[in-house]
C-alpha cells in the first residue's frame, strides 16, 4: 500500500467516540480516532515496510503515526530514525508506547533508553524510561546487565518524586517491568516502591490511575508468570 492509500483507509476507519477520546488524553489535530484493534487489520496486510513506516509517522497524523510503529522493520530502523521519532512524538500514546516499542524490538531499548532518560525534556524522558521497560520485557535474563538495571531502580528511588509528571509514571512502570520480568530483581522492585510510598499523575481529568507497583508485581507472582518474556515489545 501507498501513504495515500493508507491515510485513505485510516479516515475511513476514524470514530467520533474514539476521537473524543483520544483528545482527553493528549491527542491533536489531525488525527481520526481509528481503535487500534481496526489498525491490525491493515497491518496484517502491510506486514513490515520500513519506508512506508517512516513516511507515515513523518505525516504528523496520530493514527498514522501509531500504525508507522506497528509496520516498522526492526531490522532496518535506525538510531537516527529513532531519534527522529522521540523528537517528533507529541503525546505520551507516541513517546511512551510507539517509540519505544520500535526501539527495543530493534535492539536499541537500553542505548537508547539511557540516553533518552537524562533529557531535560519530560517526553522524552518518559519515553526513556518506557524503552528501558520494553527492554527487560522481551530481553532474556542472561542478556540483561542486572547491575546496572538495579542501579536505575536505586536512581528512581532517589529521583522519582522530583521528577516530572509524565517521568514520574514511567519510572513507576520501570519498577513493574522489572519486578515481573527480571526475578533476580523482583524483591528489589518491590524494595524500591514501598520505599517510594504513594506517587501522583496528573491524567489530564481521565479516569486512568497510576499502577501499585507491589500489588501488580505481586499479582504476576501469584499468576505463575514472573519472568515470562513477551516475544516482541509492539503489540
Amino acid at each position: 500500500m501507498t501513504q495515500d492509500q493508507v491515510i485513505k483507509e485510516l479516515s475511513s476507519m476514524g470514530s467520533p467516540s474514539i476521537k473524543k477520546v483520544l483528545t482527553n488524553h493528549g491527542a491533536k489535530e489531525p488525527f481520526f480516532g481509528v481503535k487500534v484493534g481496526d489498525m491490525k487489520v491493515l497491518v496484517k496486510k502491510i506486514k513490515k515496510d520500513h519506508e512506508l513506516s517512516l513516511q507515515l509517522y513523518d505525516t504528523g497524523i496520530t493514527d498514522a503515526m501509531y500504525l508507522a510503529g506497528l509496520i516498522a522493520d526492526e531490522k532496518e530502523i535506525t538510531e537516527a530514525d529513532l531519534n527522529k521519532w522521540v523528537e517528533s512524538a507529541y503525546w505520551y500514546m507516541l513517546s511512551e508506547y510507539t517509540v519505544p516499542w520500535v526501539a527495543a524490538d530493534a535492539g536499541l531499548g537500553m542505548k537508547l533508553g539511557l540516553q533518552w532518560i537524562d533529557s531535560s525534556k519530560e517526553i522524552h524522558a518518559a519515553a526513556g524510561w518506557s524503552a528501558l521497560s520494553s527492554h527487560v520485557s522481551i530481553t532474556p535474563d542472561d542478556k540483561l546487565d542486572i547491575s546496572a538495571l538495579g542501579k536505575l531502580l536505586d536512581r528512581i528511588a532517589k529521583k522519582i518524586h522530583a521528577s516530572p509528571n509524565r517521568v514520574r509514571h514511567t519510572m513507576n512502570g520501570f519498577i513493574i517491568a522489572v519486578g515481573s520480568y527480571v526475578p533476580a530483581l523482583t524483591a528489589k522492585a518491590k524494595e524500591t516502591a514501598k520505599g517510594m510510598g504513594m506517587i501522583e499523575v496528573e491524567t489530564g481529568g481521565t479516569a486512568c490511575k497510576v499502577a501499585d507497583a507491589i500489588a501488580y508485581i505481586e499479582k504476576i507472582e501469584k499468576a505463575g508468570k514472573l519472568g515470562k518474556k513477551k516475544k516482541m515489545a509492539r503489540c
